[in-house]
């Protein structure tokens, strides 16, 4: 049977291989695995993780199957005594206990383990199983939710067989990948396949920068390592996009330029720090360019600057757009919280940024990233009072004063135009201005009435340009929207 299948499936690849085009030299695929599984398994680890379900109060170990606390007709008295006994003491409930599985590797002979943050995330015990069957429980070292890492610590009395970290930017779509890990709680298990794609941002997190796979990798891989076909560690497998949970040969993985420096923070001091910019950035849209005089859509849109940044101390301004960071190019939004994330604390960076149709220069100390401040948004309740309103653009706009400020919950040194309305169909509603946003610039002039607006806007119409550039504040956050004039 496994001949008869096999043969079709050689010829066909015969087939294609005649039927490509001539000068084109296919790289030829590893003859097997096999080695390398050898070499490579010792160190691939199954991780089984414990975590206890809180009991609601009052529940009792029955009720939990759906029973009913009160005792049924002809139930013994014990049983009854049992119930009311666990309804009067919850915390005497036993908290059920729920199971997960994953997979790791060991990075270290003294037992330092990668894994992935959501494997061990809030679990009560931790316990790793190599492939020789030897068992041991692990300690948490750190965990970095930002990136989904986690870097685990084992006491063994001998030295573990370990992995060796790879060149993720040496990799190249095409190449040959593999990957090691315990799907479905099957033990080491051995996949292949090529790379697919890179720099995939899944909207997993804030530095997303995937590399794609498209090794079968299910359920149970994550943590695990992908390696390249010398056996060097270039991702750790995290994510499958999957209709029904199994593989449809897509996947994802950490990149080794991302994971090797994070774990590296975790061994040193159980946590990560990163640098901060200090600026609140939105992609640059078609409109924005030309309404700024860019050639592309490239660079970082500035659209806010926290007080007191490493940002504003050096003098970047809202509506800057960042071109260049420490040398690099910023292609796109996401380049650049991964560019200050990695940057050393303390360190004076270059930065280039777009500002009144020139490039300006400015050397900015990055700092540390701290929690951001959530905006406290305006009650729904507040509404504006019905006062003069002036047509604009498809926008109703009127003045902010003391009392208008103080209705809608906004500082006392807020400024700028109130939209009350935006016709429907209009160029501000296909830009998705909304009523209750305030329109604080024009053009990165500032505006306090709507006389302002339509001077700035007649001034975009002059120059000839397609768009103004109008600085949105809604309920607290900002963001620059081209409106086509």
């Amino acid at each position: 049977m496994l001949n008869r299948v096999r043969r079709p499936a050689l010829l066909l690849a015969a087939a294609i291989a005649l039927l490509a085009p001539a000068g084109v030299q296919a790289s030829e695929p590893p003859r097997d695995f096999s080695d390398m599984a050898k070499k490579m398994l010792p160190a691939v680890v199954n991780i089984s993780t414990t975590q206890k379900i809180p009991a609601e109060p009052g529940t009792s170990p029955d009720a939990r199957d759906g029973a009913q606390d009160d005792a049924a007709p002809g139930e013994a008295p014990t049983d009854e005594f049992l119930r009311q006994f666990f309804k009067d003491n919850p915390e005497a409930v036993p908290a059920p206990e729920t199971s997960a599985l994953g997979s790791g590797f060991i990075i270290d002979p003294e037992g330092y383990v990668v894994t992935n943050n959501h494997v061990i995330d809030a679990a009560k015990e931790i316990k790793l199983i190599l492939a020789d069957g030897r068992e041991f429980k692990a300690k948490r070292v750190g965990s970095d939710a930002a990136t989904d890492l986690a870097l685990l610590k084992v006491d063994a009395k001998e030295p573990l067989p370990y992995l060796h970290w790879g060149s993720s930017e040496k990799m190249e779509i095409g190449d040959w990948v593999v990957a090691i890990g315990n799907p479905f709680g099957l033990g080491g298990s051995i996949t292949a396949g090529l790379l697919s794609g890179r720099a995939r941002d899944i909207q997993a997190g804030p530095y997303d920068d995937f590399l794609q796979t498209d090794a079968a990798i299910n359920r149970g891989h994550s943590g695990g390592p992908l390696f390249d076909a010398e056996g060097n560690v270039i991702g750790v497998n995290t994510a499958i996009l999957s209709p029904n949970g199994g593989s449809i040969g897509i996947a994802f993985a950490i990149p080794a330029s991302t994971a090797k420096p994070i774990i590296a923070q975790l061994r040193e001091s159980g946590s990560v720090r990163r640098g901060q910019l200090g600026v609140q950035i939105q992609p640059v849209t078609d409109e924005i360019a030309k309404a700024i005089g860019l050639e592309n859509t490239q660079g970082a849109l500035v659209a806010a600057i926290t007080k007191g940044s490493p940002a504003e101390k050096a003098g970047l301004e809202p509506g800057d757009v960042i071109l260049r960071y420490d040398g690099h190019p910023i292609e796109t939004m996401r380049t650049l919280p991964r560019q200050v994330a990695n940057t050393t604390i303390g360190k004076t960076v270059d930065v280039t940024v777009w500002r009144d149709g020139r490039n300006v220069d400015r050397d900015v100390t990055i700092g540390e990233q701290t929690p951001a401040d959530v905006a406290n948004a305006p009650d729904e309740g507040k509404k504006a009072p019905a006062i003069e309103e002036n047509p604009t653009l498809g926008m109703r706009l009127q003045p902010l004063d003391e009392s208008l400020k103080q209705r809608l919950g906004l500082e006392k040194n807020a400024s700028g135009v109130l939209v009350t309305s935006v016709k429907p169909e209009s160029a501000a509603a296909a830009q998705g201005i909304e009523a209750g946003d305030i329109i604080s610039e024009v053009n990165r002039k500032p505006v306090s009435s709507p006389r302002h607006v339509e001077e700035r806007v007649t001034e975009v119409k002059k120059q000839g340009r397609p768009a103004a550039l109008l600085r949105i504040n809604r309920s607290g956050a900002y963001r620059f929207i081209a409106l086509p004039v």
